[in-house]
């Protein structure tokens, strides 16, 4: 392996991402943070006019995919569009999801179901679909987002808690399978960043002061706090790390 100088190991001139949920939250933010750094993104999500917005408001090399990703039968079409603007990806970040924050009792068999597809399988079958084009070139990068509650339970969480522990051992076994072929494979686990995902918990002053407060450093997750970690693991910095999920909420799980 050709050893990258350290200013060089963050530097992603050349790489094509593909990012989904790059409309919103933690992927727009994650889109943002992978363009600067140098690559050619793909962004993916649901809402068309908020994935036009953010192509609009980029400074760096962008191209939107508007996509629904509650359809699987799709999944193969969609890595061939994101390979349009760019080429075949080198990095897949998974940043779509969704939180019914159904209680136990009152779990449907439609909120599981597209819970655990929007959650666990798209990033899987996605991953799949991307995958010969990265073991062809030898590197890749996939990066799926964990959470909270990949190791706690919370209440009405017990479908997207999970989703979230089933991406923790996805992460796992993907690693298993692609890393030999030059794919590396890890989550993030955000804590509590403020998110539409989250929007109910700081609406609630108190809730979100008692999370801040579980944390080793005192305080809820700003977006910047997400930056480093995900260009870590979308570089040649990570070159030895796979098969991690990263936990990225401040001590939250450390106490």
């Amino acid at each position: 392996m050709t050893e990258a100088a350290p200013s060089n190991l963050f530097d992603l001139t050349g790489r094509v991402a593909c990012v989904t949920g790059a409309s919103a939250g933690l992927g727009r933010r994650a889109a943002d943070v992978l363009a600067n750094a140098g690559a050619a993104v793909v962004g993916v999500a649901r809402r068309a006019e908020a994935l036009r917005d953010w192509v609009a408001d980029s400074s760096g090399k962008t191209a939107a995919v508007p996509f629904d990703l509650s359809n699987r039968d799709g999944i193969g079409a969609l890595a061939a569009d994101v390979a349009s603007p760019f080429g075949p990806p080198d990095i897949v970040v998974h940043a779509a999801g969704i939180n019914t924050r159904e209680a136990a009792d009152d779990v449907t068999p439609e909120g599981w179901d597209i819970t655990q597809t929007l959650n666990l399988a798209a990033p899987f079958f996605l991953s799949q679909s991307l995958a010969p084009a990265m073991i062809e070139k030898g590197w890749g990068r996939i990066v799926t987002f964990a959470s909270l509650q990949s190791f706690r339970a919370f209440p009405g969480g017990i479908a997207y808690g999970a989703s979230k522990g089933g991406i923790a051992q996805l992460t796992r076994a993907m690693a298993e399978a692609w890393s030999g072929k030059g794919i590396n494979a890890n989550a993030i686990g955000p804590g509590f960043f403020r998110t539409e995902l989250t929007a109910a918990v700081f609406d609630d002053p108190e809730r979100a002061a008692r999370n801040a407060a579980q944390t080793c450093i005192g305080r809820n997750g700003e977006p910047e706090d997400i930056d480093g970690p995900l260009l870590f693991l979308c570089s040649d910095a990570s070159a030895y790390v796979t098969g991690q999920v990263l936990m990225v909420d401040g001590g939250f799980t450390a106490k």
